[in-house]
């Protein structure tokens, strides 16, 4: 598009450079025409004035149409001098007659030629409101073009932003998982109500998603989660838990310790959360269970991936 705008201003010049000779030339033929005008009023001076010459010697000859009887070798001196001068007053009106053909001729030449160079220049003016009309839409597209490089520039810009920082998010927020164990006192329960239970011993907790003041988990990111817990007591009797997301129950696990002595139940579960979904376990009323030290009873979970 540069290269075309480029040839056309070349092409602009050449013409306002031939216009620029044109009007140069025409300046010159207007002065040729203007001396011949010149010359043509000199000759219709001299011609008046041999006119006016030839009334006076006529004035002259009635003057002396008297005298002239009695002097006839001056009369015809006379006749000599009306006629050289009747020759050289023909010679001066053909010679006349001859530059105004010639002067029409040429005038008649050099307006053709200007009519010539108006419709050329009408012409050029054409062609230069199209290439001025081109121009325009031209830059109107290379603003549009500019426009939409710069907001797709700031589009790309953005959206490089946004993954560099979902990549940073993913490097920091896909590592998450936990355990903890339940206590180191002995007997948990029973309750008169169901209660949830706080696994206050923090094993591990990567991300920090397990809040062991509140026994509750609660996912930093969305994903597919997978959740277990073990729970273990020495007494014959019922041992049972619930699993929580938020406050919908999934699942419920119950086992029957019908022998005393030490005894645990196993569960596990796959849960896609939702960023800020809370996981916790709840003891039944009147259930109980058992931990100490050893870690008999433990919650854990962690991030299989992101969704």
């Amino acid at each position: 598009m540069e290269t075309r705008l480029r040839s056309t201003e070349e092409q602009l010049d050449q013409s306002k450079n031939q216009s620029a000779v044109l009007e140069v030339r025409l300046r010159v033929s207007e002065k040729i025409l203007e001396d011949l005008k010149n010359e043509n009023s000199e000759l219709v001076s001299k011609l008046r004035a041999r006119e006016t010459q030839l009334e006076d010697q006529k004035t002259t000859n009635i003057n002396m149409e008297t005298r002239l009887r009695s002097t006839e070798e001056h009369l015809d001196q006379l006749k000599n001098q009306s006629a050289v001068l009747e020759v050289r007053l023909r010679v001066s009106e053909r010679r006349l007659e001859e530059q105004e053909t010639g002067s029409s001729a040429q005038f008649s030449w050099m307006e053709s030629r200007l009519t010539d160079e108006q419709r050329r220049t009408a012409e050029f003016e054409t062609q230069l409101s199209a290439v001025t009309f081109r121009l325009n839409v031209t830059k109107e597209l290379l603003d549009d073009l500019k426009k939409q490089s710069l907001a797709g520039a700031a589009e790309l810009a953005s959206l490089s932003e946004r993954l560099t920082a979902a990549q940073g998010n993913t490097e920091d927020e896909v590592k998450v998982a936990f355990s903890a164990g339940l206590t180191d006192s002995g007997i948990v329960g029973p309750f008169d109500e169901e209660t949830t239970l706080i696994f206050s011993k923090t094993i591990t907790n990567v991300g920090r998603g397990y809040n062991s003041s509140a026994g509750v988990f609660t996912a930093p990111v969305t994903g597919l989660y997978f959740f277990s817990f073990t729970a273990a007591d020495y007494l014959k009797g019922y041992m049972g838990l619930y699993l929580y997301r938020n406050e919908q129950q999934v699942t419920f696990s119950l086992d029957l310790n019908d022998h005393g002595g030490y005894a645990s139940m196993t569960s596990a579960v796959a849960l896609q959360l939702d960023r800020g979904d809370r996981v916790r376990l709840a003891l039944p009323a009147s259930y109980r269970l058992y931990d100490d030290s050893r870690n008999f009873s433990v919650f854990s979970g962690f991030l299989l991936f992101p969704v």
